[in-house]
């Protein structure tokens, strides 16, 4: 490896940050402990490199293809192989295992497991403390006990953070970032490769949901602008046929795009691995015979049973009352608040006092948000999830519908109780252009500002230390402090179970929400949402790459819960729009049933029977996916099989031999 890749970061994935202690606290230096981190790193195998920086210390590491190999077999990490079947990983096996579109073995998320399964495994091995100098102290790393965790608790370990690859960087930032010239292609293969599964398959919607947006966009355009003489009350409706047809068929072609992709990305479902994991496992470690453990497992089925169907209603019980509770505050506390605001500004008719209102609005209104996702965070915690995706997915319930009744209530109020489009318009576009193009300039430019004040406030400190020493020249700050001092891709409600993926898909459903359920009043929102995500796509991919630390990666391969909040909005916006359409068409407010809107009535059941057929008519994946998939099974059933037979056959002629010698 080069002196210039090595400065650039090249090939180093983590880095863990010490802090100069020699230059903080007079002279106390804490070399001895960094020295022995860095000994233990190279012992476990790994490529150590230590950088010194303005404020702190950097010691960064890469780990060979051959210890990764090791370690996922450790780590029996389940991998397709070339005949189709899923093993668990075995380094002297390797070229047995198929590898990954970009041609790398491990993905980042594989790489990343075992990253943390060597950090978390560099532990005292020996019978005796191993004396270490910290502070001008003596600290005892005891036998048996992590050596970062010791060093976190001391704090002489600041952050472990993962470093983004220069050469990659900089190839995805031209064909990717910088590449406006295709409005909707993007390299998702590379994405995955380099940032994980779980934020290329938002990528990957984010272009198939513009792609698509195109239709709806350009229907609407005509639809505004063009004017239908007598025909003009039969357009609405026909667009609002159009619109839910459109959406029902995105999000079915979306489920086949995503099981494909699964498939590319040679992605598992984790909780059958998981299983597939405990059997091989107890098949090679057991020492008892097949016949035996299965007539312990007889034994044991009613017990088991009790206990699974026991946890399974102590979840669904905390679940539910966690979400009555969430629901009750969304209507005493919030609701009042959204309607007490909605109807000041409709009776409000000066423009400068409903711009203050507003602006009072949203201060607070930021606040309630802040408040309902911090208390959704807690209580998840107590829901006893299993697993980690489980209790993501039900906190996006908890907080959306915060963040639904915030966006929508107004608008509802406007539109089904004052019936005043005129305003609902108004609104829409404020929230659809100005919300989200000021969204956009501060979603890049606070970690921007937030990057440059950190690394002024570094150089400025460093000079500040080394006046008075007209001779030391002050060096140029290394790559890696200054990617330390960006901003993480993190959640607005917090890091615990989100990334930032968690505003990146917010934003979305928000923008569907308003572009679908209030259609028939506006439907020049579709345009204005399509240039918005051809521009979202872009500035997405240059947070990412310039803008924030490299990501920790998720393995989830699908968006999860918010596939299912799409879908409960396109059922909203079909009762919605046809209240819309009753609104247009009764202007003196009888609501009585004549034959207009009798077939508004009619044309609401349509829809929803489109809605809920369409998905039985589109299968949810490939005909090609189904079939490998259920290839792959059989064959596993067939080794598995034949291997469980042959030992209950050795078992059984062993037991009759004995028979006959006694």
């Amino acid at each position: 490896m080069s002196g210039n890749e090595r400065e650039e970061g090249g090939g180093f994935e983590l880095a863990l940050v010490v802090p100069k202690w020699g230059e903080i606290n007079k002279g106390e230096d804490i070399d001895d402990c960094v020295e022995i981190l860095s000994d233990e790193l190279r012992k476990k195998g790994l490529i150590v490199e230590r950088v010194s920086g303005l404020q702190n210390e950097f010691i960064k590491f890469l780990a060979p293809l051959e210890v990764l190999g090791k370690v996922a077999a450790e780590l029996q990490f389940r991998k397709r192989t070339r005949i189709g079947m899923n093993f668990p990983f075995e380094w002297d096996e390797a070229e047995a295992f198929v590898r990954h579109p970009d041609g790398s073995l491990f993905g980042w998320g594989e790489r990343f497991r075992c990253y943390n399964h060597i950090l978390n495994g560099i532990v005292n091995t020996g019978t005796t403390a191993i004396v270490m100098k910290s502070k001008s102290q003596e600290v005892e790393w005891n036998p048996g006990e992590s050596l970062l965790g010791k060093l976190e608790s001391l704090g002489i370990l600041k952050e472990v953070f993962p470093l983004h690859d220069e050469s990659k960087r900089r190839q995805l930032m031209r064909s990717w970032a910088m590449n406006w010239l295709d409005f909707t292609t993007q390299p998702v293969d590379d994405i995955c490769s380099y940032y994980g599964v779980k934020i290329a398959t938002y990528f990957a919607f984010l272009g198939m949901y513009t792609k698509w947006m195109l239709f709806p966009a350009t229907l609407g355009l005509i639809v505004h602008f063009v004017d239908f003489g007598s025909l003009q009350l039969l357009v609405l409706p026909f667009f609002f046929i159009c619109l839910i047809s459109w959406a029902v068929l995105f999000f079915q072609f979306w489920k086949r795009k995503s099981s494909a992709l699964s498939n590319r990305w040679h992605i598992y479902d984790s909780g059958a691995a998981e299983c597939e994991y405990k059997f091989w496992h107890t098949d090679q470690s057991s020492s008892s015979s097949p016949t035996e453990h299965m007539k312990k497992q007889e034994t044991n089925k009613l017990k088991e049973k009790k206990a699974f169907q026991r946890e399974e209603w102590f979840r669904w019980l905390m679940r539910l009352r966690n979400d009555v509770f969430v629901i009750m505050g969304i209507i005493c506390l919030q609701l009042p608040f959204e309607l007490a605001y909605a109807h000041l500004y409709e009776v409000i008719g000066s423009e400068f006092l409903k711009f203050c209102l507003t602006v009072v609005y949203i201060v607070a209104i930021q606040y309630f948000t802040r408040m309902g996702a911090k208390l959704s965070v807690k209580l998840v915690r107590y829901e006893n999830n299993e697993n980690v995706e489980y209790s993501a997915n039900s906190l996006v319930y908890k907080v959306f519908g915060v963040y639904f009744m915030q966006s929508y209530i107004g608008l509802f109020y406007h539109a089904l109780l004052h019936r005043n489009l005129t305003t609902l318009r108004q609104v829409l576009t404020q929230r659809l252009i100005a919300t989200e193009v000021i969204g956009n300039i501060f979603e890049n430019s606070i970690p921007y500002l937030s990057y440059s004040f950190k690394k002024f406030g570094a150089i400025r400190n460093k000079r500040k230390r080394e006046k008075g020493q007209s001779k030391v020249k002050l060096r140029s700050m290394p790559r890696v402090e200054k990617e330390y001092l960006k901003a993480t891709y993190a959640a607005s409600i917090g890091q615990e179970l989100e990334d930032g993926l968690f505003d990146d898909f917010l934003e979305l459903v928000l923008q569907f929400g308003m572009i679908m359920m209030f259609a028939c009043a506006f439907p020049l929102a579709f345009a204005f949402a399509a240039v918005n995500n051809i521009t979202e796509i872009r500035t997405d991919a240059l947070k990412l790459l310039a803008m924030m630390r490299r990501p920790i990666p998720r393995a989830d391969a699908t968006i999860g819960a918010w596939l299912n909040i799409f879908q409960l909005l396109i059922v909203a916006s079909i009762c919605t729009n046809s209240a819309l359409l009753v609104c247009l068409y009764d202007q003196e407010g009888n609501w009585n049933l004549s034959p207009g809107l009798g077939a508004i009535l009619v044309m609401e059941h349509v829809l929803l029977f489109i809605k809920f057929g369409f998905s039985r008519i589109v299968p949810d994946e490939p005909e090609w996916v189904r079939a490998a998939r259920k290839k792959n099974v059989t064959r596993a059933e067939q080794m598995c099989s034949k291997q469980l037979l042959r030992s209950i056959s050795a078992d059984e002629n062993t037991f009759r031999d004995m028979k006959k010698h006694d």
